[in-house]
């Protein structure tokens, strides 16, 4: 396995700079072999377009990691659902996915590349039909705006009810959006903000800054209550380990609030002996809108304490500096349970600051928001 490993992630060194030509020739090679697979992609193929391809990247390197790697390929086979992908499609998908690997990575291909590439797809293909066969729920929920608000001029929180069946999900977990009514067939992920709960009602935090996809921009922009959305099934392992005695670290930047919020009003369910603190950062104190709702929280739980900070923003009454400076000053954590939620930057930041107090791996999860 560390050789199969090895062969992936050193080939993979001779396209890595070239992704947009790989992209390229990736999915002009799927769409002629069989025109009708265009359909399920969206007109406008810039961005969202390299979602399937980034997934079968990303899954190739975790095969050195055989837990992971058969859990994450069986949820990726599940989500996938929503793309409408058949079994027929896996077999297209790999020899395009072949061609563009040899063609982009040039005379620096080899027959060992090739074939451990092959493996690999083999293996992915496997375990994604596997996980999607025995998935018995829709490959989508339709879910219905209820409420809509509007924070400043970019973030907006709203909230819709799965119609028809139970959407199950796990606080601190992602699920895919899509706008059918403004962009059809292009999906984006999004944390839930809110625990499970017996009405079926997910809450959403959505920021669209300059650059920001499509969907990000409908939801804070356009969309209304009494509109539709498509909701796909739950992703991520950023989850509580119910079974930990361990007190709880939680630090979340700007909408990377989400599953935080979703994670303490879990622990509001049921905790009675771990002490929970929450560090909640941002740009000025009007970019902090959960912190009133958070806040709720503090006043109805003694075993909760929140920690609001700005970088921007001198003027605030409270902590200042990036957040993950004001987690290291209030360190060390090395005996907690850690969760982390927010920008890649902030969360390679305080992830630092997690190693150099010595937090074992194994009790550190977080969740990266991207530029999308």
């Amino acid at each position: 396995m560390d050789d199969f490993a090895r062969l992936l992630k050193e080939s993979w060194t001779l396209v890595e700079e070239h992704r947009e030509r790989l992209s390229g020739h990736f999915y002009a090679r799927l769409f002629l072999l069989d025109p009708e697979l265009r359909k399920l992609f969206p007109v406008q193929m810039t961005g969202q377009g390299d979602r399937i391809l980034e997934a079968i990247v990303t899954a190739s390197q975790t095969v050195g990691d055989p837990e992971s790697f058969d859990e994450y390929l069986r949820s990726l086979g599940r989500d996938h659902r929503k793309y409408h992908v058949e079994a027929a499609h896996y077999e297209t998908m790999g020899v395009a996915l072949l061609d563009a690997l040899r063609s982009t990575a040039g005379d620096g291909w080899n027959l060992e590349y090739d074939q451990a590439w092959r493996d690999a797809y083999a293996a992915i293909s496997e375990k994604m039909l596997a996980g999607a066969a025995a998935d018995d729920n829709p490959p989508y929920w339709h879910a219905e705006v209820l409420t809509h608000e509007r924070y400043g001029a970019d973030t907006a929180v709203l909230t819709c009810r799965a119609l028809q069946h139970p959407l199950p999900w796990r606080a601190g977990q992602y699920v895919s959006v899509e706008v059918p009514r403004h962009h059809p067939r292009v999906w984006r992920t999004y944390s839930v903000a809110n625990a499970p709960n017996d009405d079926n009602v997910l809450e959403f935090h959505v920021r669209t800054p300059p650059g920001a996809g499509w969907v990000s921009g409908a939801l804070v922009r356009r969309v209304k209550p009494g509109d539709l959305l498509r909701v796909a099934a739950p992703m991520g392992s950023m989850t509580l380990d119910r079974s930990s005695e361990r007190d709880v670290l939680c630090v979340a930047g700007g909408v990377g609030l989400a599953p935080i919020k979703a994670l303490v009003e879990e622990l509001a369910s049921y905790n009675r002996t771990r002490w929970v603190h929450v560090f909640y950062g941002a740009r000025t104190a009007a970019d902090l809108y959960g912190l009133a709702g958070l806040q709720e929280l503090v006043a109805s739980h003694p075993w909760l304490s929140v920690t609001p900070a700005c970088s921007e923003d001198p003027d605030f009454d409270g902590e200042l500096g990036d957040i993950s400076d004001v987690v290291s000053r209030y360190g060390p954590w090395t005996t907690h349970d850690c969760y982390v939620s927010g920008s890649a930057r902030m969360v390679r930041a305080t992830l630092r600051v997690l190693a150099e107090d010595d937090v074992p791996p194994q009790n550190t999860r977080y969740d990266t928001f991207g530029n999308l």
